[in-house]
């Protein structure tokens, strides 16, 4: 009997839409924390350290790991960065001529930013996980991502947003939590450190690991509770980011693909990683710059309550 392509694809729909919802759900927490006046966003910066250092690059170390060794994969991993990064680049550079004179304006500068740099790890990497279970490759894309995006957003990224070169630091875009962790992970993957390492430390990895996401969006939802709901949904440069980042971006980077004779694991992970809701790391360096802090967190937060449609709707591209 032949596959029903209809119901396959209900089949995607409906594991995407479930998982998108459960970590939409790890906001309601953090939401009512904060409105009980048991945490306060002061200390969401103790809390991201952890998210950053800890939980983050142990979620990286299991992902590369993970995967059986395989003479095709670094290969594909070297090809995700390259594709990521073109994605990346040529649609900032793309809304930078359709904006014209307003690029001279600080909240249309960073949409560009905003439609491009998106939580490909934290939030990404569960969705791909969830959807081919049987691909571990799937989530090691999720880390080649997240190597284009640091890449890009301290240089390409940080210029767009102040306008000055000095602040572009290619030692930020390489030397971090993150991209430290990929290369660790890499070189145990090249070494088949999933034969020898201690089980204990796997098993240890895969808890830290586990632990992102709830963490990333528990964050999330304490910033929610400070927010100014009309201030959310009011802001027209903010839907515009949202629609660029959520839409926009992943058909994009998806386009890209379609004349390369490349395997659908790697086509559908790249359309659903770009996919995912705005990064972290916006926020990030709108603090680090004193410019931006409340546009930056307002595009988190609204693409991530938006992306339990646009992610499910995405997935039925692959």
């Amino acid at each position: 009997m032949g596959k029903n392509p209809g119901g396959m694809r209900m089949v995607t729909f409906s594991v995407t839409f479930s998982n998108v919802l459960l970590m939409l759900l790890y906001l309601v927490p953090g939401f009512l924390l904060n409105k009980a006046k048991k945490v306060h966003t002061l200390h969401l910066s103790s809390m991201s350290v952890i998210l950053l250092y800890v939980c983050g690059p142990g979620m990286f170390l299991n992902a590369l790991i993970d995967p059986a060794a395989d003479p095709s994969l670094p290969g594909k991993m070297g090809l995700f960065i390259l594709f990521s990064l073109v994605g990346e680049i040529v649609l900032m550079l793309i809304i930078s001529l359709v904006l014209g004179k307003r690029k001279k304006e600080f909240a249309w500068r960073m949409m560009s930013i905003a439609s491009v740099m998106g939580n490909v790890g934290f939030f990404g990497m569960p969705v791909v996980r969830a959807l081919f279970p049987d691909a571990p490759e799937a989530a090691v894309y999720s880390c080649m991502f997240n190597i284009s995006l640091n890449i890009v957003a301290w240089t390409i990224g940080v210029y767009t947003l102040t306008g000055n070169k000095k602040y572009i630091s290619l030692k930020a875009a390489l030397v971090n939590p993150s991209v430290i962790a990929a290369a660790v992970g890499f070189a145990l993957y090249l070494a088949n450190g999933k034969t020898w390492l201690p089980e204990l430390l796997q098993n240890g990895f895969k808890t830290l690991g586990a632990m992102s996401t709830p963490l990333c969006m528990l964050i999330l939802g304490i910033r929610l509770a400070s927010m100014q709901p009309r201030k959310l949904f009011t802001t027209p440069v903010v839907w515009a980011a949202c629609a660029g980042k959520l839409i926009v971006f992943p058909l994009f980077c998806w386009a890209l693909t379609l004349p390369f004779p490349l395997d659908p694991v790697f086509r559908a992970s790249i359309l659903m990683l770009a996919g995912t809701p705005c990064a972290s790391i916006l926020f990030n360096l709108s603090e680090i710059h004193h410019n931006g802090q409340e546009m930056a967190a307002n595009c988190a937060l609204l693409s991530t309550l938006c992306s339990i449609i646009t992610i499910p709707l995405l997935s039925l591209l692959t």
